[in-house]
């Protein structure tokens, strides 16, 4: 087989196998949220259990939209002649992907545990607080760091030359985590809304994974993520006078 056919196989192999591991967090993520469309605060979870659901729900809704560095990865491994060693380190580097956003998983877990205790202290103040986290979100969308980030998620090749010279035995799950962090900092305002919104609302998970891979792969992402930050900032208006958009701190007033 030559290395075009090779490099091809391996890309394919790698959707499949992306798509596939995507699916089966989405059918845990159904599942689990089936008797709670919008959960509010923490669930009643402890940390640990907050972060893996967190960990799961990130598997769902992103695992698309690391596809391309993925595929590129696999490229460069297509002179690797152990089909062990490849897959081996192509699941490190998504292990290393996903371990920056179990991190981000422990403050959305305080997050979480405050906008409870607000919602139960301070029931009007509540709102108030979640249209200012969602004004913060959409203003974001419109910054620099935001296009920054953003860029280096749409340009997987200068990512990867950037970080070739990686060496040692983690240097897959070092690249992962690497690039997992700049995906916080592009989507860390869009995981905000999901809190603020109630984070066990399919819907609106739907909505933000489809949004995130647009913006990384869309000829006009760019653009994309600043119409949404505009539309975040304008549905953050809303809230003061009906605290009901947001479940994630409405639900918890009322239980």
């Amino acid at each position: 087989m030559t290395d075009t056919a090779r490099g091809a196989a391996l890309r394919s192999t790698s959707t499949v196998v992306l798509v596939g591991c995507s699916l089966a967090a989405w059918v845990v993520t159904v599942w689990y949220a089936a008797d709670m469309p919008a959960a509010p605060g923490t669930m009643g979870l402890d940390v640990v259990g907050f972060v893996a659901l967190w960990t799961v729900m990130m598997a769902a809704m992103m695992l698309p939209s690391v596809h391309p560095v993925v595929s590129l990865y696999l490229h460069r491994l297509r002179g690797e002649p152990s089909r062990r060693v490849r897959t081996w380190r192509t699941t490190s580097l998504v292990a290393g992907y996903l371990t920056a956003w179990s991190a981000v998983g422990l403050v959305a877990f305080g997050l979480a545990r405050a906008g409870d205790e607000l919602a139960r202290q301070s029931p009007g103040g509540a709102p108030w607080v979640g249209a200012g986290a969602l004004v913060a979100a959409g203003m974001y969308q419109l910054t620099p760091a935001k296009d920054f980030c953003l860029g280096h998620c749409r340009s997987p090749v200068s990512f990867l030359l950037q970080y070739g010279a990686v060496t040692g035995r983690a240097r897959d799950l070092k690249v992962g985590v690497r690039h997992g962090a700049f995906c916080v900092g592009c989507c860390w305002g869009l995981m905000v809304v999901l809190l603020v919104v109630g984070i066990m609302s399919l819907v609106w998970m739907a909505a933000i994974a489809g949004v995130v891979l647009l913006e990384k792969t869309w000829r006009h992402g760019v653009g994309l993520s600043k119409v949404l930050g505009l539309a975040i900032i304008g549905f953050a208006v809303l809230v003061p006078a009906h605290p009901a958009l947001l479940p994630g701190l409405h639900q918890t007033m009322s239980m």
